[in-house]
């Protein structure tokens, strides 16, 4: 699931709908390094390397936001921000086409587990949505490892 990371209401709107509090923070995914903006322009080469030699894929990292780029109901109580440049296609031509990052969760309840199938979708949560893009999921059956840039450590 997914909104505009910019529109606090929808940003609202879909935690309530997770049923997952502000303060945990959510996941950006993008279609390029170069939506990343001032974000990346912040970073050291070498995490500029690190970023590059793992995007596009499964890999979301924690970038410091120390200029407060970004809005707290992106970040939680957290001083960073996730961001994940896929390797989908349709997530990163849904990127492209909104011309920047956008929010992403994985399609559940908050604590219970990934609803994998459009039917299941549409059956649990399809008239708090307000569309559901058709397509395939992606292959991978677990969530991306996500990793702070400035330590190192992967925390999933």
């Amino acid at each position: 699931m997914g909104c505009d990371p910019w529109n606090e209401l929808a940003v609202m709107r879909l935690l309530a709908i997770k049923q997952r509090p502000v303060e945990k923070g959510l996941i950006l995914v993008a279609a390029s390094i170069q939506q990343l903006g001032p974000l990346f322009d912040r970073l050291t080469t070498k995490q500029r390397v690190t970023l590059g030699n793992s995007w596009p894929g499964a890999t979301t990292w924690l970038l410091p936001d120390s200029d407060k780029l970004l809005p707290s109901w992106l970040k939680g109580s957290h001083n960073s921000v996730a961001i994940r440049v896929s390797a989908h296609p349709l997530v990163k031509e849904l990127c492209q086409s909104f011309e920047g990052m956008i929010v992403s969760t994985s399609a559940n309840l908050a604590g219970k587990p990934e609803i994998r199938s459009r039917l299941k979708l549409q059956r649990l949560l399809g008239d708090k949505l307000d569309y559901i893009l058709p397509g395939q999921l992606g292959l991978k059956t677990k969530p991306s490892t996500i990793r702070d840039l400035v330590s190192g450590k992967v925390l999933r």
